[in-house]
């Protein structure tokens, strides 16, 4: 890939993105592309679905930075494969200030300019809808940005229209100096622990996607009868669920772990390239993101065969009480750690029953389970990570925070402490709750559970 002047002004925006094996343009061609084009503008009314909860974010991140620049990027693309791009997603510290989510945000970047001591002006600058006159080629020659290859973008009026925001071109944008979220750890962690806690419409966005997710795992049931019979019926799940997302949102919030019997004890599966036997397990871990970037992350380990051998049973009832032990410890107030601490107790007191364990006490437990029980959850799957410690790990839930709770149980095939009729098991159980004033609220309910509401739901299911 080269990058060519267009003979327009100079700078960044007015670059081509051109293919070594595209044909040159004549100059004919040129002035030919060039006239009687109509008018297509959006309509007036258009506005961004987060438009009216953005402000109050940028007043907060204001807040905390009196007097100083900020300026968060959305993020540039990166090469897949020679001319190829992956898919490009905007930073999630950019979308949630300015409510924007697709894919042709690629450079653009919100600076919140200093008004004072006190206060800040968004301005958001941008890569425009390039001009189809004038000697501007980018509209159906850039493989990257122009409108033919990628996709019509907002000029700088409907972007103001769009957003609320003053909006300016990305040319203008030069190098400006202040805080920047790609480099500056303190304002990345405010940037964290503000979104900490969720508004209303990030709890209607993330129900959404529990939602979808729901109904991904639906399919997936329906589907195993053609996924047992395929050589690689891990990839058949994957796909289906794919679908799913993909028709739904703006396509899976992390790669879906689709892992059948000992792959489950592969904590973060990804390849999903084997084959199904009726008489194992099948782990899915799998969320739909929504279009405004919310994702679910929901967990069930399902018998491929449709009901639960004596064995298996055993294994995810203990960790299915490991989860209820630590669901009960949610509420305002009380430690992020507990529900963790909650359900652990559970697995090593059942392990020390099994005689797996000669007792509970200590930390060996963690040979079998290895991970902690739960994480944030919001617009990246593990939400808020950069947020400090005492406000995040070592801090007190919140109402209106938005958590999973996913203990498991990770027997590896090769563990010569276990019993052989426990190798190869790998259970998890993931659920996705809101901390309400009282507790928290179960959003992906939907789904059920326990032993028999499993075989009950895939029973009637896979007879539908």
């Amino acid at each position: 890939m080269s990058d060519t002047p267009t003979g327009t002004s100079p700078g960044p925006a007015s670059r081509l993105n051109i293919g070594s094996h595209d044909l040159p343009v004549s100059p004919e061609l040129s002035r030919f592309m060039a006239a009687e084009w109509a008018p297509s503008p959006l309509p007036d009314s258009a506005r961004i679905p987060a438009y009216e909860v953005t402000p109050s974010r940028r007043e907060r991140l204001s807040a905390r930075f009196p007097g100083e620049r900020l300026i968060i990027p959305a993020g540039e693309l990166k090469v897949r494969s020679n001319d190829c791009d992956h898919r490009f997603r905007p930073h999630s510290a950019y979308a949630w200030l300015t409510g924007l989510t697709g894919e042709d945000q690629v450079g653009h970047v919100l600076v919140l300019e200093p008004t004072g001591p006190h206060g800040h002006e968004p301005v958001l600058y941008l890569r425009p809808r390039s001009p189809r006159a004038g000697g501007n080629e980018e509209f159906y020659r850039d493989r990257r940005y122009g409108e033919f290859w990628v996709g019509r973008r907002p000029d700088l009026a409907e972007a103001e229209r769009l957003t609320g925001l003053r909006c300016a071109h990305l040319d203008d944008l030069g190098s400006p100096a202040g805080r920047n979220a790609a480099t500056d750890s303190e304002l990345a962690a405010a940037l964290s622990e503000l979104r900490l806690v969720k508004d209303a419409w990030e709890v209607g966005q993330l129900q959404l996607a529990v939602d979808h997710t729901a109904a991904g795992f639906e399919d997936v049931v329906r589907a195993l009868p053609r996924a047992l019979a395929h050589p690689r019926g891990e990839r058949w799940i994957e796909g289906v669920f794919g679908l799913r997302a993909r028709a739904e949102g703006n396509g899976t919030g992390y790669d879906t772990i689709a892992a059948s019997g000992a792959h489950a004890c592969v904590l973060h599966w990804i390849r999903n390239d084997g084959r199904l036997d009726r008489g194992d397990l099948l782990l899915l871990d799998a969320g739909v993101e929504t279009d405004s970037l919310y994702t679910a992350d929901i967990t069930r380990t399902l018998p491929l065969s449709g009901r639960f051998s004596s064995v298996q049973r055993q294994v995810y009832e203990l960790v299915l009480a490991a989860q209820d032990a630590g669901m009960a410890a949610l509420r305002p107030g009380a430690s992020f750690r507990d529900f963790h601490r909650a359900g652990m107790r559970v697995i090593a007191e059942g392990l020390a029953e099994w005689g797996v364990l000669k007792d509970a006490r200590g930390d060996l437990h963690r040979r079998y389970t290895l991970c902690s029980s739960g994480h944030m959850l919001g617009l990246d799957v593990h939400d808020c990570a950069k947020a400090r410690a005492e406000t995040y790990l070592d801090g007190v839930l919140e109402e209106g925070q938005v958590l999973t709770v996913e203990p498991g149980l990770y027997l590896q095939p090769d563990d010569e402490t276990l019993p052989p009729e426990l190798r190869g098991i790998g259970v998890r159980i993931e659920d996705d709750l809101v901390i309400t004033a009282t507790g928290a609220r179960l959003m992906s309910g939907a789904l059920p559970r326990t032993v028999a509401g499993i075989e009950e739901w895939m029973g009637n299911l896979l007879a539908g």
